[in-house]
């Protein structure tokens, strides 16, 4: 049983456009939890980023690592943890995917319950609802997915060969606010269209097609229709991106985080041109990463 550690998790982004709710990438902006036995549960936080987040048993980390342990009918030990991340909140970066991931990793030593993986993701998609970012997180690379309810099914794409850019505006869009423009159901045409596209998208990543891919990523039908309203910088991002040579532009998760995937070496040019145009944007650099929590 674990008594100290420090644990590294990945952020993701989801849906990749038309993976909605299936697809997530990992990439390098990580959580890093500093964590100990203690008396009482105590959290506390070192990046501003996290600034206003619950010190005590109420944090996410601390909900998931208890509901975790009584699952296997076991009491989680009470830990203290210092946190610190570079992902930031409410942006569509997969920050909760991320604390949720630590919570069941942090259960799984300190608890010493030995899950399984499959046990991992079927506690993670419990509490996400859908696999795509936890699934990332807790495995790393490109993994597709699906929620059944009680399970989920996961498995590992190969890991995409590209560079990603991300714009991070700075406003929130909370995920539920992203939902409710949602519509409640789409003609059979469109679930069709959707369904094909998400299919071919798959099929091209597993073959390296990264130029079919980026076509399949900017066909979606589910949500970025709805949602571009709501992200000023998406289409314009898109537009400029395409000159540079880039791959896709998308949403990233729920937004409004806008994520492109270029081909390699040509990250840095359209950052460049991105820190440009959207001034009051963070503009950032990214790598897939593949693996997911990593004690230290």
């Amino acid at each position: 049983m674990r008594h100290a550690g420090s644990l590294k998790v990945p952020a993701s982004t989801a849906n990749l456009g038309p993976g909605f709710d299936s697809i997530g990438l990992a990439f390098s902006l990580y959580l890093t939890v500093d964590v100990k036995r203690a008396e009482e549960w105590a959290f506390s936080h070192e990046s501003a980023l996290l600034a206003g987040l619950p010190e005590d048993d109420r944090h996410l980390i601390a909900i998931v690592a208890k509901k975790t342990a009584s699952l296997r009918g076991i009491e989680m030990p009470p830990i203290e943890a210092v946190l610190k991340s570079d992902i930031p909140l409410a942006r569509g970066l997969g920050s909760s995917a991320a604390a949720i991931a630590a919570g069941i990793e942090i259960a799984d030593r300190f608890a010493d319950l030995k899950l399984t993986d499959e046990e991992k993701l079927n506690i993670g998609d419990q509490f996400e609802g859908h696999p795509d970012n936890i699934g990332a997180s807790l495995f790393g690379g490109m993994v597709c997915g699906v929620s059944l309810g009680e399970t989920a099914e996961l498995l590992t794409l190969p890991t995409p060969e590209v560079d990603l850019i991300a714009i991070v505006p700075p406003y929130e869009l909370k995920t539920e606010d992203a939902r409710n423009v949602l519509p409640d159901s789409f003609d059979r045409k469109d679930a069709v269209l959707g369904s094909a596209v998400s299919n071919m998208l798959v099929a091209a990543f597993m073959q390296h097609d990264y130029e079919t891919a980026g076509r399949m990523m900017e066909r979606d039908v589910f949500h970025e229709p709805y949602r571009a309203a709501l992200i000023k910088e998406f289409l314009l991002a898109r537009e400029l991106a395409h000159t540079y040579g880039a791959y896709a532009t998308v949403i990233s998760g729920a937004g409004p985080t806008v994520l492109t995937l270029a081909p390699r070496g040509k990250g840095e040019v359209i950052a460049a041109a991105y820190r440009d145009q959207f001034t009051d944007c963070d503009v950032l650099q990214l790598n897939v990463e593949s693996n997911g929590p990593v004690w230290q």
